[in-house]
């Protein structure tokens, strides 16, 4: 009796498991495509960069709203307005790439995130690996971005800002690994906050990887 109870639970948070994945994936895919339509929107409008500050108000205060309404449908619109509101910001760095004959850069960044995503994704789902142990290295690597990102908005030195890319590539890398395992294993039940974290680790994944490459571009 004991043995059938555990075999149904189990299956049941299995299904529960595979249809988080499924929604997650689905939802990721759907704002993938909003935000780059918003991205192409604002490179055609030639639409102005936002500040550091209006970055950072805009970016947590929906992520905030996000992650506030995350249980309800309010939830859905919130995690379009956040997607929007960062392919909003792609459109001017997009922009100056394009301008500058940097075209190439930017194929090279995308086909980069695209492919630390799937293999990142495929190791965790195939291997069925427990991540839960970066959690440490990823709080220490977030207090090291946080100091960095803010002391190189007032000292601007080339060489630090790509020093804080490379560990974005990191860091973001082991967003997605962690993200996806957490899903897998039950520890995030909401697909709309599991989205978000998958979105802002590509989103900051595509970004460095194009700070990266241009540099290296340039030292060219």
């Amino acid at each position: 009796m004991q043995q059938n109870l555990t075999t149904t639970v189990r299956g049941e948070s299995l299904v529960s498991t595979h249809k988080v994945l499924r929604n997650t994936y689905f939802l990721l895919a759907l704002t993938l495509a909003f935000s780059s339509v918003v991205a192409i929107v604002s490179m055609s409008l030639n639409l102005p960069r936002l500040p550091w500050w209006g970055m950072l108000v805009g970016f947590y205060g929906l992520l905030f709203l996000t992650s506030a309404t995350a249980n309800s449908a309010m939830g859905l619109v919130s995690v379009f307005a956040l997607t929007g509101f960062l392919g909003y910001s792609l459109g001017p760095i997009l922009n100056a790439f394009v301008s500058n004959g940097m075209g190439d850069i930017v194929a090279l960044a995308f086909g980069a995130t695209a492919a630390v995503f799937f293999a990142c994704s495929a190791y965790v789902l195939t291997t069925k690996k427990d991540m839960s142990f970066l959690s440490g290295m990823m709080i220490a690597l977030f207090v090291v971005l946080l100091v960095g990102v803010i002391a190189n908005i007032f000292l601007q030195i080339p060489a630090l800002g790509l020093a804080i890319s490379a560990l974005f590539v990191l860091f973001s890398t082991g967003g997605i690994l962690f993200a996806t395992s957490n899903i897998i294993h039950g520890g995030e039940t909401n697909y709309i906050r599991a989205t978000v974290d998958l979105y802002v680790s590509l989103y900051n994944l595509f970004v460095s990887f194009l700070n990266i490459f241009g540099v290296l571009g340039n030292d060219d």
